[in-house]
C-alpha cells in the first residue's frame, strides 16, 4: 500500500499529540462512571487460607497468564512511543501479563517506524495483541495489512478497535462504517490468529457482541465509558470550532463498563472476556473479573508509570498484584475462578 508521506506524518504526529494529552490534560470522564461503584465485595472476617496460596493465575486465548492483567492497546509510532512499549514489554515478560499495542496504521503507512511496535524480543512469552482500526477495512486495507502488523508484533492475536465517536470528532476523521460487519467476517475466516472486537472507551452493548461473535470474532474487549474519554482527547486536539464542540458535547458518551461485562456475559457464558474502561487498581480488577470477565486492560496507570521509569511500572504491577491477591483473600476465595462463582460481589446500587 502506497501512502502519501503527508498522510503518514499526519497519524505519526497524532500518535505524538495523543501521549501529550492524555498524560497534560484532564480528559477523564466526569459524568459518568465504569459502574463498579454499584457493587461491594461481601467481606469474610475468616478465610481459612493462607494468603501465600492465593493463586491469580489464568488462561486466556490458550496463553498462561501470571495475573487477570493487560496493558491495554496505548501507543506506537515515535520515539517516545517506541521506548513506553519497550518498558511495557519488559514488565509484561517479568510478570507473565499480556500487552496490546496502540494503532498499527502508522507502521503501515510509514514502515521506518515499525520497529516502535516491533516488541516480541523484549517479550518472548508474553500474549501480545496487534491492533488496527475495524474502519480502516473500507479505506484500502484489507488481509495483507492486518498480517503484516501481526507480523511486525509476532502477534498472537489481532485486536480490531471500534471507535465511531472517536471518528467523528477526530478532524478528517474515517467515517464510513457501512459494510463493516461483513468485511471483519471474511477477514476472520482468512486470518491464522484470533480476531478480538474492542471498543476505544464507549462499550460494546450485548446485541452488538452478538453480532460480532457471529461473524467469527473470538473475543471482546468491553472497554466500556468510565475512564478516557476520546472525545474529550480529540476535541483537546481538534483544528476547528465545530470539532472542539463535539468532543464537549459527547465527552460522557458510552455504555458503563460493568453494564457491558454483565450484559455479554449473560448472552454468551463462555466468550473469552476482557474488561477494560476507566479501571484504575486491583479491587476495580477483581469487581470486574466477579462480575465476569476473564482479565481487565488497564491503560492510563500503565501509560502514567512508563513515562516515570521502569521501576515505577515494576511498582504499579506489584500493588495491582497485592491488591487482586487482598480481594481473593479477604472474600475467602484461593482462585479467580472461585471469585467468580463464589457470589461475593454484592449490588448496593
Amino acid at each position: 500500500m502506497n501512502v502519501p508521506n503527508s498522510i503518514s506524518a499526519q497519524t505519526q504526529s497524532r500518535k505524538a499529540e495523543h501521549i501529550r494529552i492524555c498524560l497534560e490534560e484532564d480528559v477523564q470522564c466526569h459524568q459518568i462512571t465504569n459502574g463498579l461503584e454499584r457493587y461491594r465485595f461481601s467481606h469474610c472476617c475468616l478465610p481459612e487460607l493462607d494468603r501465600n496460596d492465593i493463586d491469580i493465575s489464568t488462561n486466556f486465548l490458550e496463553k498462561r497468564l501470571g495475573a487477570p492483567l493487560l496493558i491495554s492497546s496505548m501507543t506506537g509510532g515515535t520515539e517516545q512511543a517506541g521506548i513506553i512499549n519497550q518498558r511495557l514489554a519488559q514488565v509484561a515478560q517479568d510478570y507473565k501479563i499480556a500487552m496490546g499495542v496502540g494503532s498499527q496504521r502508522v507502521a503501515v503507512e510509514k514502515p521506518q517506524v515499525a520497529d516502535t511496535f516491533a516488541i516480541r524480543k523484549y517479550a518472548p512469552d508474553v500474549l501480545l495483541l496487534a491492533n488496527l482500526g475495524a474502519v480502516q477495512l473500507n479505506y484500502k486495507y484489507g488481509l495483507e495489512e492486518c498480517l503484516r502488523v501481526v507480523e511486525i508484533l509476532e502477534a498472537d492475536a489481532l485486536i480490531l478497535h471500534l471507535n465511531p465517536l472517536q471518528e467523528c470528532i477526530q478532524s478528517k476523521g474515517d467515517t464510513n462504517f457501512r459494510g463493516l460487519l461483513d468485511k471483519i467476517a471474511i477477514l476472520c475466516f482468512k486470518l491464522p490468529v484470533p480476531v478480538i472486537a474492542k471498543e476505544v472507551g464507549n462499550g460494546i452493548s450485548a446485541a452488538m457482541a452478538e453480532k460480532l461473535l457471529a461473524a467469527g470474532v473470538k473475543a471482546i474487549d468491553v472497554a466500556g465509558a468510565g475512564g478516557t474519554s476520546w472525545a474529550k482527547v480529540e476535541s483537546e486536539r481538534a483544528d476547528n470550532d465545530l470539532q472542539r464542540r463535539l468532543g464537549k458535547t459527547f465527552a460522557d458518551w458510552g455504555l458503563p463498563t460493568a453494564d457491558c461485562i454483565t450484559t455479554i456475559r449473560a448472552i454468551a457464558p463462555h466468550v473469552p472476556l476482557i474488561a477494560s474502561g476507566g479501571l484504575r487498581h486491583g479491587l476495580d480488577v477483581a469487581m470486574a473479573i466477579a462480575l465476569g470477565a476473564d482479565i481487565a486492560g488497564l491503560a492510563m496507570p500503565f501509560l502514567q508509570a512508563a513515562v516515570t521509569s521502569q521501576a515505577a511500572l515494576v511498582d504499579l504491577v506489584e500493588v495491582l498484584i497485592a491488591e487482586i491477591t487482598t480481594v481473593l483473600f479477604c472474600t475467602g476465595n484461593a482462585t479467580l475462578d472461585q471469585l467468580k462463582h463464589s457470589g461475593s460481589l454484592q449490588r448496593i446500587q
